[in-house]
């Protein structure tokens, strides 16, 4: 019987860095080609991976490498269970100097095989089922031995203990037994993980400028609870996305532990206070635009932001302001207040609106976002040459999303969810009667890498006893390149009798999208759009298909498209 575990360690050292080699390099062992009998690529793979490159010898220098490249091989056939390969080898000459070829024939052989596992754990992550549980099942009984696999066993065990708090953690066996002759390998491992480290006080070092109670609102858990990694990182990200610091050091090392128990000290660097973002754009709904964004990231020691943007095209001018005051927690909880005017003159609409309100953002614990909301809303509008009016409204309203995606610019897999509720009544300073209901639903998954579905569904409503005294903003209309594509933006909706979009009382949208990936920043798609703003369910929907192209940035989606209607 071999004990082989510290033998072979620089031997898998090798095999991972190696095989990463292998990915990245053209014209591996130029002048060594490796054949191995039977189906088994992987074997071959590593083979090339530990000869490495081989260029510039003559036949008489390959003769003398020759015993080199059968022990190489013969390791990268042992890392993947193969302990009694047959490695032949002959030297073809070449036709000119440095042309020659060393050709090793590979007979495999029968593999090792697990024959036991064996995997102990010992102090008190034995009753952690998060330490325990899920464990990689490979290598397993049966299994051909794999050194790589037992590697990433044992890597595991260790790496789990740190990020849970078991500093003091340690494999007191760890035994690779190989019986070549049987064709037998037995594994067993005993880790003794000692007791949890747990994070102690969070305290801030002096020179961050913000009140110690905002900060301190920051932090997700209590002192002397059992250290996670997630949590320290956790930590870092909310006050880095906080917007208040352009760099976090936090300072939660074992070393430090006193009792076993962590203290957390934090050094932050405040970012600059304004900054200012602009930027040209162009899209089929509105033509050229232009954007711009000011923001205060800090205005007090409590965390006060404020902020304002316009966006200026032809058809919309529009500047809104906000205030925002942070709750606890600060990352997800607000208040924020806005106002804001908007001009707009599309398809023979045309509208003046004014508005202030209030927004309370409170994150539920189902990961549900709620938005309680009170606006008023003065407009001033016209539709064609027939339809005048004002309006003035008190439009209290909620509102829940929920957000799920893999990654926050360009995600394979997510949904969307998102309804709102807004009203106003005749006895509470509003001019008309309106319940307001909008909802979306949006979701994509991705399929080997390449293959993008995406789907959107809108259903909105508006109930109201005055419908002609609803202002344009408030009614739907459908078209564009957020809506049903193929048709001119806000053109789909109900018409007066000289021809003339009004907005509809209801709105239905439907969409389906597949994109490939051609290239690494590139996708072509497919797309259907199905629908209409209607006073009537069961009035015709529209249907719009078309092609198009999406290129993706580093801000984001842009997109090139070519409805059919």
């Amino acid at each position: 019987m071999l004990s082989l575990d510290h033998i072979l360690k620089s031997d898998r050292i090798r095999l991972l860095g190696l095989l990463l080699f292998l990915w990245s390099s053209s014209g591996l062992a130029e002048q060594v080609e490796v054949s191995v009998k039977g189906d088994y690529p992987g074997l071959q793979e590593n083979a090339e991976a530990f000869i490495g490159e081989v260029e510039g010898r003559n036949a008489s220098n390959l003769r003398r490498y020759a015993t080199t490249a059968v022990s190489q091989a013969s390791k990268a056939l042992r890392a993947l269970g193969y302990y009694s390969p047959i490695v032949d080898w002959q030297v073809e000459e070449g036709d000119a100097e440095n042309t020659a070829r060393l050709i090793l024939i590979i007979t495999p052989g029968d593999p090792v095989r697990i024959k036991s596992r064996t995997v102990e754990i010992l102090g008190a992550a034995a009753s952690d089922s998060r330490f325990t549980d899920d464990l990689p099942v490979h290598p397993a009984e049966g299994d051909v031995l794999n050194h790589g696999d037992y590697s990433s066993l044992r890597n595991t065990l260790q790496t789990r203990a740190r990020r849970r708090g078991y500093f003091d953690g340690r494999l007191v066996t760890r035994t690779l037994e190989v019986d070549p002759e049987a064709l037998e390998a037995n594994i067993t491992l005993v880790f003794e993980s000692g007791d949890r480290y747990r994070l102690g006080a969070v305290t801030f070092e002096e020179g961050h400028w913000f009140e110690t109670r905002l900060l301190q609102e920051f932090v997700t858990f209590e002192p002397g609870t059992p250290y996670h990694a997630d949590e320290i990182a956790r930590l870092n990200s909310d006050l880095l996305g906080s917007g208040y610091f352009s760099g976090v050091d936090i300072d939660a090392v074992p070393s430090s532990a006193e009792g076993g128990v962590i203290p957390v000290r934090i050094g932050l660097t405040r970012r600059d206070r304004r900054s200012i973002a602009t930027g040209l754009g162009f899209s089929t709904d509105v033509g050229p635009r232009f954007r711009g964004t000011w923001r205060e990231h800090w205005i007090n020691p409590m965390g006060h932001t404020r902020g304002a943007e316009t966006e200026l095209s032809g058809p919309r001018q529009n500047l809104s302001t906000w205030y925002e005051l942070p709750l606890d927690p600060p990352m997800t909880d607000l208040i924020r207040l806005t106002a804001g005017y908007q001009r707009e003159d599309i398809e023979n609409v045309e509208s003046e609106l004014l508005t202030f309100g209030q927004q309370w953002q409170h994150q539920l614990d189902n990961e549900w976002l709620q938005v309680l909301s009170v606006r008023w809303e003065g407009e001033r509008f016209n539709i064609g040459d027939d339809e005048k009016g004002t309006s003035s409204l008190l439009l209290p309203g909620i509102g829940y999303s929920k957000l799920h995606a893999d990654s926050p610019l360009d995600p394979s897999q997510g949904y969307r969810l998102q309804i709102n509720v807004t009203g106003s009544h005749r006895a509470a300073l509003s001019s008309v009667d309106i319940l307001h209901v909008n909802a979306i639903a949006k979701g994509l998954f991705t399929l080997g890498g390449k293959h993008r579905f995406l789907s959107r569904v809108q259903l909105g409503g508006v109930g109201t006893n005055r419908f002609e005294d609803v202002p344009p903003s408030l009614r739907f209309f459908a078209g564009g390149d957020q809506s049903v594509r193929g048709y001119g933006y806000q053109t789909l909706s109900p018409e007066n009798e000289n021809g003339v979009p009004v907005g509809g009382r209801y709105t239905l949208v439907g969409s389906a999208e597949y994109q490939y990936q051609f290239a690494e920043k590139w996708r072509t798609a497919l797309f259907v759009d199905h629908g209409n703003a209607v006073n009537d369910l069961l009035d015709p929907l529209a249907t719009g298909a078309g092609v198009g192209i999406r290129w993706i940035s580093r801000w984001g989606h842009c997109a090139w498209t070519l409805p059919r209607a």
